[in-house]
């Protein structure tokens, strides 16, 4: 009998292993394999309108200002049955094993988005108020080892009548806003980039003449003229990271902030001059969260229980105003609001984090809540509306005396079998919300 027992037991715990390592291998290292409705791409518009502007439009990762702030007003507050569903699309993965993270960029009646096919990476630009396809695009772009998935991680950038995509394997791609025409496309290996170890995943970021990525290898930083693709600068060496580059403003100087794979760099956007370096070392060389800047002060966090920094920039120097754990934020942006910041802690595979609120000033946890999982958000008409990763919403007033639920629902995105990662992107009135293959877009303002 006790023979029998122990080799009971170590059936069961061979089994407990093998499941364990299949569940680490997929989360960690394994591609998610596309579930839902998946449609064929539709045929585009005969007949679109010209490009026109919006009033709140969303052109680029972290919006307008580069800060998470929607420009919307006249947010409906009550969602009692539910937001108005405008339109639906399955196309923007082709395959079984293409998944893709990438959020919109919106400008006026235009909505870009990458996707993927088994060997392709995919663009896509959609009418915004109808879901219906202007125009697809693609180039050949092979992967051996999926990691999470073979399609792009990073949102496009619409500039004016250009738009800016960046896919896993470092392909930088200007593409014609009107009809998708491919204007130039170069790849980060070539200047001597290389991936990371989950793909190429930061966002492009446009300033006056360039457009900047970061490369990895021995081009941390690279920068393309934005109108002809060819190579301005680069800058550093060393592993790339997955946070977009965001602007700092020093007076009327603008600045880089890079979050890479081991620290934090400013650099001068005109030669790549390197101004500033932090080091910020975590498990993996895994720093996906972007950097925060809130006038002279600057926000850092990832996870793995790394923890969080606040730095304060004078005179061209970073000095450490506090630094702690209060926020290990794994890649979910923060916003600061009236001198606090708010945001998600905790990894990304598990919908078991917290939301919470603290003091850009001194790094105090006002309060922390664990009612909205983990997730993403936007900062919109002076709400927090926060999507965690099973595709509930939930709008939250940012007040720093405690957690505000204003209103929620549940399932904006369906059944979902994997991490919803995406962020919720907010542009002209609408929400718009994407898990790989499907994009669902609902009216924000009227019932």
């Amino acid at each position: 009998m006790k023979k029998k027992r122990i080799v009971l037991g170590l059936g069961v715990a061979i089994l407990l292993l093998v499941l364990g390592g299949t569940v680490l291998y997929r989360l960690v290292w394994g591609p998610e394999s596309i579930s839902g409705p998946l449609e064929a791409i539709p045929q585009p518009v005969a007949s679109p309108e010209p490009i026109r502007a919006g009033q709140a439009d969303w052109p680029c990762w972290r919006g307008v200002n580069s800060d998470g702030r929607s420009q919307v007003t006249g947010v409906r507050t009550d969602w009692t049955g539910g937001l108005r569903k405008l339109w639906e699309v399955n196309f923007l993965c082709q395959g079984s094993r293409t998944a893709t993270w990438s959020a919109p960029a919106v400008r006026g009646n235009r909505l870009v988005i990458p996707g993927r096919d088994e060997k392709n990476d995919l663009v896509f630009c959609l009418d915004p108020e109808t879901g219906k396809l202007i125009w697809s695009r693609s180039y050949e772009a092979p992967i051996r080892i999926p990691k999470h998935g073979p399609g792009a991680r990073a949102t496009p950038y619409i500039d004016e009548d250009r738009v800016y995509t960046f896919g896993y394997r470092g392909d930088l791609a200007c593409w014609r806003l009107a009809d998708g025409e491919l204007l130039w496309r170069s790849n980060v290996e070539d200047a001597g980039g290389k991936a990371p170890m989950w793909g190429h995943s930061s966002s492009p970021f446009v300033h006056a003449d360039k457009v900047f990525v970061q490369g990895g290898g021995r081009a941390l930083v690279v920068a393309y003229d934005k109108m002809t693709g060819k190579l301005l600068w680069k800058a550093g060496e060393g592993k790339a990271g997955y946070a977009a580059i965001t602007p700092l403003y020093e007076g009327e100087a603008m600045r880089l902030l890079v979050f890479h794979g081991t620290g934090l760099a400013c650099l001068d956007p005109n030669d790549g001059a390197m101004l500033w370096q932090v080091p910020w070392k975590t498990s993996y060389d895994v720093n996906a969260t972007t950097p925060v800047a809130a006038g002279r002060t600057v926000f850092i966090t990832s996870g793995y229980g790394t923890g969080c920094q606040a730095l304060r920039i004078d005179d061209g120097k970073a000095e450490s105003l506090w630094r702690n754990r209060t926020i290990a934020s794994h890649h979910s942006d923060p916003a600061v609001i009236d001198g606090f910041l708010y945001g998600y802690s905790g990894q990304s595979d598990q919908n078991r984090g917290d939301f919470k609120c603290v003091d850009l000033a001194t790094g105090a946890e006002k309060w922390s809540t664990n009612r909205i999982g983990w997730g993403t958000f936007v900062h919109v008409d002076g709400h927090l509306l926060c999507q965690d990763i099973k595709g509930n919403l939930f709008l939250v007033n940012p007040d720093p005396h405690a957690f505000a639920e204003v209103t929620t629902m549940k399932a904006a995105l369906g059944d979902v079998a994997d991490p919803v990662w995406t962020v919720p992107t907010v542009a002209n009135g609408r929400l718009y919300l994407r898990h790989m293959q499907r994009m669902v877009c609902y009216d924000l303002i009227n019932p």
